[in-house]
């Protein structure tokens, strides 16, 4: 029993380059170390993969950040901007750029990486699988992206998803006891997205009731979020 009333913190923090503390796990180490040896990395682009919600887009932000470089989204690269941009740019990146190889923004992408290559600059990637998997039809393209350097990073774990709910509660100047994370942990979905929806959702409720933060509020929260689940499934 007293196991389970200690909550798996063996986390590290990291300064963010932007608002926030990064808070690093084993599922993101390598990630994180590749944005903190910025500018010296031995290759021209780099690819973080992973599921949704295991924190790219976070990690864009802090490479943004650090390096002050441009976020390229796919409007740029649809509407053939991204070599200006590349031109004024030590760094880009591209979310999701998966996304943008299936949507027929190969070359342009493509112009990206060689206009940032020829001036110096590097190029970070985010997708959900590595560039092996994507379904690339330019060969130039290719044989850029798989010789890049390519990082997975895995699903949020507990250690790091009571981590983030730790410091949410403390943003928002709440103090929650431990029983209602570890109530929570094994509840909610595996991702940043579902521990910012659930406290967000948990703050909200306890202003609306008046009642503190407690599990059985929690499970007020969750069968909410069930129901909401189950209505949007609903045959429209």
């Amino acid at each position: 029993m007293s196991d389970r009333r200690q909550l798996p913190l063996a986390l590290a923090h990291r300064p963010s380059w932007t608002t926030e503390d990064y808070l690093v796990a084993e599922s993101n180490r390598e990630a994180i170390r590749w944005i903190e040896q910025w500018p010296a990395w031995h290759t021209r682009a780099l690819v973080l993969w992973g599921p949704a919600g295991c924190g790219k887009t976070h990690l864009c932000h802090l490479f943004l950040g650090r390096s002050r470089g441009v976020l390229v989204d796919h409007d740029v690269l649809r509407l053939d901007l991204a070599i200006d941009v590349a031109s004024r740019a030590s760094a880009c990146i591209v979310d999701d750029a998966d996304r943008a190889v299936a949507d027929g923004l190969e070359e342009p992408l493509l112009h990206l990486h060689n206009t940032l290559a020829e001036r110096g600059g590097r190029l970070l990637l985010t997708a959900a699988l590595p560039p092996a998997r994507w379904s690339i039809r330019l060969a130039d393209l290719g044989s850029r992206l798989n010789a890049a350097a390519s990082v997975g990073i895995g699903a949020p774990d507990d250690p790091l998803i009571a981590g983030l709910m730790v410091k949410l509660f403390a943003d928002r100047r709440l103090r929650v006891d431990d029983e209602v994370i570890l109530y929570a942990l094994p509840r909610i979905e595996r991702s940043f997205a579902a521990a910012r929806r659930l406290v967000a959702d948990l703050d909200a409720a306890a202003l609306g009731t008046r009642r503190k933060i407690t599990v059985a509020l929690l499970r007020e929260v969750l069968q909410q979020h069930t129901e909401d689940a189950g209505a949007s499934h609903e045959p429209g």
